[in-house]
Formats: structure tokens, sequence, C-alpha cells
């Protein structure tokens, strides 16, 4: 389902330095293709980000250990500098969004944006049909149009974080893991002595290794940006139960951080940074009936009104039944058949059809609670 059947290819593999993708590359071979690898360095590394590198991706270990396994497997291996296109991109859109008191999906963005646009146009420089990565998810070629699925491994399904492809690119794109669990994959690097078969998963955003986003944004706001200050935490009626110092840090759903002192356990139901207050309440209210996307990319055709699909509004959260109420150019309106809890503006809001990915966009706003 997810390799070419039609011959032997030229095929870039985006090779992140982790088992996955050197799996991803280590299939190919097998499967008879010409296979080259790449590395895309995404941004620059402080002292402080070359000691955390163990934790991402992306770090300078990633690139070393990606042409450790590509000599094993006797490939070729690139490393592209993309530190511009994923600063504007990524990076700039991260600090953004927080600013604007939403939550981002930098992977997101970068495998919408940056790295699979990018690896096809490099890859057609070097001769390459088509590009591949270590993605848990599948491809369907069997009709006319390939269909992008979700992972046969349901725990390590990634196709929340695909769903911004561009629908004309499906074509050129391998997945050979869809099939594969992780355990799997694993059992296949070590089978093949490959130096990458127990490197722990990746756990944090690329560019903030150490984990703290804040201490990222204020290197990145102006001391004096509304996101930064200080501000109040109130209920639903507006009444002060706190004070925070800046509301970049929090994100809907969230406990932690609300301070001690209230009747029950409260969580974050809305940021209004226009007035830097941060809602919060019981977790009762934190069920949403509708919501506005926008960005919304469709790899298949846009759904009539009152379709029927599944919602998934997080990566780990399951997905929901909902309606599409009305869609128009880049916005969707949904509607939830149960109230979904932590809908939260700046994530991906990403529609399926059974194991199909029927598109996807960023939640802008709830249109109607469930309380």
């Amino acid at each position: 389902m997810n390799a070419a059947a039609d011959g032997p290819r030229r095929i870039l593999v985006a090779m992140s330095g982790g088992v996955d993708s050197s799996v991803a590359a280590a299939m190919l071979v097998e499967a008879g293709h010409e296979v080259i690898g790449a590395t895309m360095k995404t941004f620059c590394y402080s002292d402080e980000e070359v000691a955390a590198s163990r934790k991402t991706c992306c770090g300078l270990e990633g690139i070393q250990d990606a042409r450790q396994v590509a000599d094993r497997l006797g490939v070729p291996h690139y490393v592209f500098d993309v530190e511009r296109e994923f600063t504007r991109d990524v990076i700039d859109d991260f600090v953004a969004e927080y600013g604007r008191g939403r939550t981002p999906n930098p992977c997101v963005r970068c495998n919408s944006n940056t790295k699979f646009r990018d690896l096809l146009r490099r890859g057609r420089v070097l001769g390459c049909d088509g590009v591949a990565s270590g993605h848990y998810v599948r491809l369907d070629r069997s009709g006319g149009e390939p269909r992008l699925l979700r992972g046969a491994d349901r725990a390590k399904d990634q196709s929340y974080f695909l769903w911004g492809l561009p629908a004309e690119l499906l074509g050129k794109l391998h997945f050979p893991l869809g099939e594969l669990t992780k355990p799997e994959v694993r059992e296949r690097a070590r089978a093949l002595g490959l130096v990458t078969a127990d490197k722990p998963e990746s756990q944090e955003i690329c560019f903030v290794p150490t984990g703290n986003y804040r201490d990222f944004l204020e290197k990145k706001l102006l001391p004096t940006h509304p996101a930064l200050l200080p501000g109040a935490i109130v209920d639903r009626q507006g009444r002060v139960l706190g004070r925070h110092n800046g509301y970049s840090g929090f994100t809907v759903g969230q406990r932690k951080g609300l301070g001690g002192g209230l009747p029950e356990r409260y969580y974050v139901l809305e940021i209004r940074p226009g007035t830097r207050q941060v809602v919060v309440g019981p977790r009762r209210l934190l069920g949403v009936r509708a919501a506005r996307v926008g960005d919304v990319n469709w790899l298949a055709d846009p759904p009539l009104p009152g379709t029927r699909l599944q919602v998934q509004v997080r990566y780990r959260s399951p997905a929901h039944p909902c309606r599409v109420a009305h869609c128009d150019g880049d916005f969707a309106e949904l509607r939830f058949e149960e109230p979904v809890r932590a809908v939260t503006p700046g994530q991906s809001s990403v529609l399926f059809d059974g194991d199909r990915v029927i598109g996807g966009g960023r939640i802008s706003r709830v249109t109607e609670s469930g309380y």
C-alpha cells in the first residue's frame, strides 16, 4: 500500500537521526529502490541547545546518527540547510500564535510548509521520483487518487500531523512504516545493526530542546509584549481569583500553575489576550459543542453541509463524531455530537472518514459551549 508498485525508484528519504526514519530508509533499500538520505538543518545550535539535543529529533546528534545509518545502508546522505524557511514558516508562527493567546502545532507547520515541499523540490534536482519519511501513516494507491490513511498501529498513528500536505503531493510520497508497530520497527533496526535502534523517542519541540518554551518566547518577544505581562485569573463571571505572570504560559485545558485556594479543581477555559485575562472554571465547563476552523486544507473533496465525520482536536485525544455545518474556502464550521473538552484555538482539528484523512485546519474559536 505504501511502496511503489511499478518498479524501483529513486527516493529521497527524510532522515532525522531517529529509529523510524532509519528503518524507513532501510525498508526502501531492501525493496530495491535507489535511496538518498537527507537531513534538514532547521535552526542554529547554541551551546545550550547542543547539550539538550538528545531530546530532539533535529539536533546535531541527529545529523550524525543519520549519516551513520546512511553509511551502514550504503546510501548517500545530504544535509540541507533550511533554517531561513523553517524560521519563517514554523518558529515565527509559533511565537506569533502564543503572542495571540493561541497554542500552535509546530510539527504540523513544519510538515505542511517546510519539510515535504522542500524535500520534493530538492529531490527533483537529484533526480528523485518521490520523498519518504518515517511517519506512521499509510497511503492507499489502489484507486485513482492516493488516499492518506491512519497508521495501522493506532498507538503511533501520526496522521494528525499531516493534514496540511497539499493533496497534489500525495502521489509523490512514501510511508514505509504505515503497517508496522513501534516494537516491530525497533526489532528491524536491531537486526540491521543500526545505531538508532534503541534511541529514545524525541519528546520536546525541536527548537526548544530545554523543554521550556516560555524562556524561548521571552527571547523572541519584547519584554513589554502583553503575552509576557502580568494579568488576572478570572472565572466566567469575571471575578478575580488570582494573578499570572503572562498568558503565554497557559493553554486551554491546563490545570497546573493556577495556584491554590480554589473551591475545586479549576482548568483554563479561555485566554483573552486583549485584557490579558486567563479564564478558569471547573472541568464540566471545558465541553464545547461547536467550533470554527480556519486555514483548512482538504485531502479529499470538501464535504457537503451535514456530512458526518470524526474529528480529532488533540494528538493524543480520541476522534469524536461531528457534522460539518458549513465549509467555504479556507474555513469550516464543525458541530460535535457530544461536548468535546479542551478545544483549543491554534491546535489542529483533523477530520476523518473512518481511517481516511479528509482534511484539517487550525481551530479559530469556540462558537458554542457545551454547558
